[in-house]
């Protein structure tokens, strides 16, 4: 049997724009696949992902590391509300309006923002048994 592996669109959005995005998309009846960030320079790209009757879209969005900051769209999928907190921990970024928000204490970590190294150097790690 031959696999069909169907484009995904990709489209860049400002930050502004994702809860208005993701409103409609649960609206529409799609559902959160999963939200990706990495680090691109001085920016921190995410890719949030949503499906719909086995069909991807993903919305991408920059954001300068001298703001990262990003609107929550857990109040419209909850589930986001993980990966969200993930972005704050991992990457030091700050999402507003997160319905749960863990205040960078989702993760048990050695640095303040692992995955976004310059912010890693610069935080000492914690003292044994801490």
């Amino acid at each position: 049997m031959a696999q069909v592996i169907e484009q995904q669109d990709v489209v860049a959005i400002l930050r502004e724009e994702l809860p208005a995005r993701a409103a409609q998309l649960a609206k529409d009846g799609w559902r959160i696949v999963h939200v990706a960030c990495i680090v691109q320079g001085d920016q921190l790209e995410l890719l949030y992902a949503f499906d719909k009757a086995y069909k991807l879209v993903n919305y991408r969005v920059l954001v300068p590391k001298t703001d990262p900051v990003v609107p929550s769209i857990s109040a419209t999928y909850l589930a986001a509300f993980a990966y969200e907190n993930e972005l704050q921990d991992l990457f030091g970024m700050k999402v507003e309006g997160l319905v749960l928000d863990f205040k960078g204490k989702f993760y048990r970590k050695r640095h303040e923002a692992p995955f976004n190294p310059p912010a890693c150097a610069a935080t000492p790690a914690p003292a044994a048994g801490k």
